[in-house]
């Protein structure tokens, strides 16, 4: 059985209260290693990340470390709510280099309206500057990441379709087809009410490994694992029935957001993946998984 194993009790990264745009909460990132470094790019929040807590602002944060677990970063947010789209924030990112630029999918939470929030799209070529490409489909839609290379000459995207993981294609990153139900939640289980992507995937000899997100009925956040077809990722080959990954320790139970581990990215260095997570929607963790350990 697969299961992630923490490398640390404690977060890795916390809010600083001396900073107004994440004093409260630091979480759900994205991470690749490249250059020999881990990068993160994560979401952080002015207050609680939730409608109860007031009007928060979500930004996106730089952070850097040679070893995966202690990070240094910028003292300011490196993307900011400064279109109409985004401006209750940017959410959720998740990044991808395909040859030299780096891509990167997040949600744009205008709160304009009932469903104001879409799949939005940048690149950069040092993972700290981005340009926006704008909404990639215009939709009440989020949990979207791009593969990290084509298929048969085509992008692919991750994105849901309430409450189901779905597929797409591009040639050209603004319009998708092929649009494709391929994960639904399972009644009954620690995944019955509704499923999304965590990180990109990750390409194995076996197929693409997927870790994703579920929620149950009472609300409880867990990471699960499946595995996709190489050729055709609307194939999903295996999913684990038990989770990956569930919340145990204290800041994972009790913050913002009681009993989350979310993930929106991993970086693989070694034959190794170090997931990275948000704990209680207030804090980030890291966890392992050794890729010999892929097996359903």
């Amino acid at each position: 059985m697969i299961k992630l194993r923490r490398l640390s009790d404690k977060p890795i990264l916390e809010p600083i209260k001396e900073h107004q745009w994440e004093r409260e909460a630091v979480f759900n990132c994205a991470a690749i290693y490249d250059n020999g470094l881990f990068h993160l790019i994560y979401r952080a929040s002015d207050l609680g990340p939730h409608a109860k807590y007031g009007k928060y602002i979500s930004r996106l944060g730089y952070a850097v470390s040679e070893d995966g677990i202690k990070f240094n970063r910028l003292q300011d947010p490196i993307m900011s709510n400064s279109v109409p789209q985004e401006q209750r924030g940017v959410e959720d990112p998740r990044i991808v280099k395909i040859d030299n630029t780096y891509y990167m999918m997040y949600t744009g939470f205008g709160d304009r309206f009932e469903g104001d929030y879409r799949i939005c799209l940048a690149s950069s070529k040092n993972l700290i500057h981005w340009e926006r490409m704008g909404v990639v489909l215009d939709e009440p839609n989020k949990d979207a990441s791009l593969f990290s290379e084509k298929i048969e000459g085509k992008y692919v995207m991750f994105h849901r379709r309430y409450p189901d993981i779905w597929v797409a294609f591009s040639d050209d990153l603004k319009n998708w087809y092929g649009h494709t139900s391929i994960m639904k939640p399972i009644r009954g289980t620690w995944e019955s009410s509704r499923v999304g992507i965590a990180g990109p995937p990750i390409k194995t000899d076996k197929g693409w490994f997927l870790i994703y997100h579920a929620a149950d009925e009472a609300n409880v956040y867990r990471l699960g694992a499946a595995l996709l077809d190489l050729n055709d990722p609307t194939k999903v080959i295996a999913r684990q029935k038990e989770p990956i990954l569930e919340p145990e320790l204290e800041w994972e139970k009790n913050g913002y957001i009681p009993n989350v581990v979310f993930s929106c990215g991993q970086a693989v260095k070694d034959g190794r993946i170090y997931v990275y997570y948000g704990g209680a929607d207030t804090v980030i963790g890291v966890a392992v998984l050794d890729m010999d350990d892929i097996k359903f």
